[in-house]
């Protein structure tokens, strides 16, 4: 994987695996700005601050945008359309998102990889974000599991006939994304990477590496809990609307758990010089098998507070001392239990249905 950008306050660049686009190492999240009005919401959204945001991220050096067809049951692309339409065609940014999460109605969310279905999720997705191809499409989800190999040879098709550039994975075991490869390769991983969720370190990142296979982190400030800005009564005040006021991590015990960790972590930016989160991202980013973080902004000025980290390299020594309170973060909350998991991206933006045969109509 190559690096370019390594100047003081310079957005440094990697390649997506052995042949793919080149990256910032920031990349544009767009999961809350789909708003509350679904499952797995954020709260409620403001669309121009969104598409502010956009707009913001791209003069700032962001050069791709990660969104789904179900964040906000297709709100979120329409936000990126709408900021795209703002961007000079020469300056656009890359666009990548993801399908077999389909919209039911009543709020509810299905699983499907079936071949109709992903042809058509692509389909409406080129429709909502106005574009002709799309940059990167990626199997949201390996659910149902017996589907992964239909649904991969779909978005194969798709890119033979051009409306895709290339094809990835989120969220996928080693063991999928072997069958997977089998049919062609993977151009792409998107896992959660951070601090607090560190289990793609044990096989997915070494299987990535092995194989040429670029990785796109998400949540790597652990859906804000790393930005320093909560505290217990943010916490407690969270909004229905938003999912994260069901994650354990948001909750005592683990709460006051995760918010002592956190100051240990401003002694460590602290000594560098650096913000919080600036410290946060670049921690995942110090991996060799990172391609780039996703980190999601509701405003501008929240995503002028992240985008700095792009140009940071962490020092060996605050590695170290990152490591040493994850230790302690370790036995606090194994002296309560352990870490009591949410489900991966919380619920897995799953619902009660295990699969849908088809594409719903209103999806």
């Amino acid at each position: 994987m190559g690096v370019i950008g390594s100047g003081a306050g310079e957005m440094q660049q990697r390649q997506l695996g052995t042949d793919g686009p080149w990256l910032s190492v920031i990349g544009l999240g767009t999961w809350a700005i789909g708003g509350g009005d679904w499952k797995f919401g954020w709260g409620d959204q403001d669309d121009d601050a969104a598409v502010a945001a956009i707009t913001e991220a791209v003069r700032l050096g962001i050069n791709w945008i990660d969104t789904a067809a179900i964040y906000g049951e297709g709100r979120s692309e329409e936000l990126v359309a709408r900021a795209l339409g703002q961007i000079p065609i020469s300056e656009r940014p890359l666009v990548a998102t993801k399908c077999g999460r389909v919209a039911l109605g009543n709020g509810e969310i299905g699983k499907c990889l079936r071949r109709d279905s992903v042809i058509a999720e692509c389909e409406a997705s080129l429709r909502r974000l106005q574009v002709e191809c799309i940059d990167l499409y990626q199997m949201h989800w390996p659910e149902p599991d017996e589907e992964i190999e239909e649904g991969w040879q779909a978005l194969v098709d798709l890119q033979r006939q051009g409306k895709v550039r290339y094809i990835g994975v989120s969220n996928h075991s080693v063991a999928q994304m072997q069958r997977l490869q089998a049919i062609h390769p993977i151009q792409s991983q998107q896992p959660p990477y951070s601090m607090i969720a560190r289990d793609v370190e044990s096989e997915i990142l070494p299987y990535c590496g092995q194989q040429g296979i670029g990785v796109v982190c998400y949540s790597p400030l652990g859906k804000g809990l790393l930005t320093g800005a909560f505290t217990s009564e943010r916490a407690a005040g969270l909004s229905q609307k938003d999912h994260r006021s069901r994650d354990p991590r948001f909750q005592s015990p683990q709460l006051e758990i995760n918010l002592a960790f956190v100051q240990r972590l401003r002694e460590v930016a602290a000594d560098l010089g650096w913000s919080l989160t600036d410290l946060a991202i670049a921690w995942t980013l110090r991996h060799p098998q990172l391609t780039a973080a996703i980190v999601g902004a509701r405003s501008p000025q929240q995503i002028q507070q992240t985008y700095t980290a792009g140009s940071r390299v962490l020092p060996a020594a605050a590695v170290t001392a990152v490591e040493s309170a994850l230790q302690e973060r370790t036995a606090q909350l194994e002296a309560v239990g352990g870490a009591a998991k949410p489900d991966r991206k919380s619920t897995r933006l799953n619902s009660s249905h295990s699969s849908v045969s088809r594409m719903p109509s209103s999806a």
